[in-house]
């Protein structure tokens, strides 16, 4: 399944059957995108309208990386699922000899790194999205401000969804420094994205008075 090929229904159907992919990781990377494509539609609704010719710069900077964070999470949708996959292959894989069981584990201990690095990636996305609803909610269209409030919303929602999915796959990684490269990369980025998301909310609340 190529979830930007894929109906809003059928992806809801698949999400709540009793397949365990796709699950929080591809949620967390739509949440993502969905922000980022709320930032994008503020800078499109702000863009040609004179009121707002000097925020036209900063606008047209908000819909390019916009778009690009959207195509970004839509794929990193499709690599959670994957990655997933691939763990779920390694852990059927025989383990009746000492051969096979090496293999196996050594299997799963990749697997659990691309699970891992896929959220990873995701989670430090959401920090370009929350900082782009800040622009967003700052210089677009007063009248989309809300929409800039969402999407940061989204963005903070999307980054801890992504925070939760490194964590349960730490545990399960033999390779320390890895693990500890990924644990600081996160605490790092959630940090960032609950910053900028709680400036914008302070920002679209004081506008909505």
């Amino acid at each position: 399944m190529k979830f930007e090929e894929t109906t809003i229904k059928a992806f809801i159907d698949e999400l709540a059957s009793n397949s365990p992919a796709p699950g929080g990781g591809s949620v967390a990377a739509l949440c993502g995108s969905l922000a980022a494509g709320l930032e994008a539609m503020v800078a499109n609704l702000t863009l040609g309208k004179e009121k707002y010719r000097t925020s036209w710069d900063k606008m047209h900077k908000v819909l390019e990386e916009g778009e690009k964070l959207r195509a970004e999470f839509i794929s990193l949708m499709n690599e959670d699922t994957e990655s997933f996959n691939l763990f779920m292959q390694a852990l059927k894989m025989p383990k009746e000899t000492e051969e096979q069981k090496a293999s196996r584990k050594a299997a799963m201990g990749e697997a659990s790194k691309a699970a891992t690095a896929v959220p990873l990636r995701t989670l430090e996305s959401c920090v370009k999205a929350a900082e782009l609803s800040f622009t967003a909610a700052k210089y677009g269209n007063s009248n989309a401000v809300s929409d800039a409030g969402v999407a940061a919303l989204l963005a903070e929602a999307a980054g801890k969804a992504a925070s939760y999915n490194v964590k349960i796959n730490l545990p399960g990684i033999a390779d320390e420094a890895f693990a500890k490269e990924c644990r600081e990369r996160m605490e790092k980025a959630l940090a960032e994205v609950v910053k900028h998301a709680d400036e914008t909310a302070k920002l679209v609340e004081a506008a909505m008075i």
